[in-house]
């Protein structure tokens, strides 16, 4: 943590302002300020970021960017609003196409005043970012100390927020290796998840075999069961899946990047076809690119069955698990977490 303190990098965004918190924190690179003379770097590059400055108030188009930049930074991360439009929406807020502050969109955790913000208070808010920075990353070592007290439970309603968040973090990964940001886990939104948890989605074509639809199923499909993994309180994994016939497709396991080779996903999968106790055969799919999946999933019993392409650069690799004959699957019922 000692080089974050020293080296913290950091990312900024103008969301839509007079420019005048923007200029005022290009200022801060000038030689008067000269911040870089303490370590401070700005990138371009917010997966190499540690801190995002955000300034101007969120409007209609910025605010998925800035969410997108958000979800690149790699935990921890701080984010700053600087000036009155970043942290309230200034005088602009009450304009159609102005949603508000930054913490409309995404967590803050330093909020810098001024209309401009002078470059004196925003260095001032870089370092109480450090603060929080150094923080976090205590927060992030105690649960990775806690790995052997992994809770697995049944998720709800109420965890979508949480899980959606780590969704877009844990795939930020199969972003880089497909060169695709378009992938639906991606692109989902908290209402599309929300319904997922009281409906099945009958278009998503990762809960769907490809050869089937619900229209032709034998059977009506129960609801998408949520799982997750939770240490003190966070989320770090989740898997999703729901049966159909005597098939449980299975989906979306994601583990934070922090917690990941720990063996949560080991755990995850069995937890989640244990949730399904007649189900005869499981099914899950992954890109063609994602070797790590593979191997997890060959380890734990699966086979490759099939492949189909999803889009021109990403193909689905289909693998399957049958159950033995002669056992239920049978289980003491996953509990609900309050």
């Amino acid at each position: 943590m000692l080089g974050l303190r020293k080296s913290p990098w950091i990312i900024h965004y103008d969301a839509s302002s007079c420019n005048g918190c923007d200029i005022e924190t290009l200022a801060c690179l000038t030689p008067l300020y000269d911040v870089e003379r303490l370590g401070v770097i700005n990138t371009g590059n917010p997966k190499h970021a540690d801190i995002f400055l955000v300034t101007g108030a969120v409007n209609e188009q910025s605010k998925e960017v800035i969410r997108n930049i958000y979800h690149q930074l790699p935990e921890p991360k701080v984010v700053v609003a600087i000036g009155v439009c970043a942290s309230s929406g200034g005088i602009f807020r009450d304009c159609y196409n102005i949603a508000g502050g930054v913490d409309r969109v995404i967590p803050v955790d330093v909020y810098v005043p001024g209309c401009a913000a002078r470059p004196e208070a925003i260095i001032d808010g870089v370092v109480q970012a450090l603060g929080v920075l150094e923080r976090k990353q205590s927060e992030m070592s105690a649960l990775a100390n806690c790995i052997d007290r992994i809770l697995y439970l049944r998720a709800t309603k109420a965890d979508a927020a949480e899980i959606l968040v780590l969704q877009k973090i844990a795939y930020q990964t199969e972003i880089e290796l497909y060169g695709d940001d378009s992938l639906p886990p991606m692109q989902q939104t908290l209402e599309e998840l929300e319904h997922d948890f009281e409906h099945v989605p009958v278009n998503a074509p990762s809960l769907l075999p490809a050869d089937r639809d619900l229209a032709a199923a034998p059977a009506a499909p129960a609801r998408i069961v949520f799982l997750k993994a939770v240490i003190n309180g966070k989320i770090i994994g989740s898997i999703r899946g729901y049966q159909l016939g005597d098939t449980a497709y299975l989906s979306r396991m994601i583990v934070h990047p922090y917690f990941r080779r720990r063996g949560v996903g080991r755990r995850l999968l069995p937890e989640i076809e244990k949730a399904f106790p007649t189900a005869r055969r499981f099914e899950a799919n992954t890109g063609h690119q994602s070797k790590r999946n593979h191997y997890q999933l060959t380890q734990l019993g699966y086979r490759q069955f099939k492949t189909e392409p999803l889009t021109p650069t990403i193909t689905l690799v289909y693998f399957e698990k049958l159950r033995p004959a002669g056992t239920s699957g049978s289980r003491p019922p996953i509990l609900v977490s309050s």
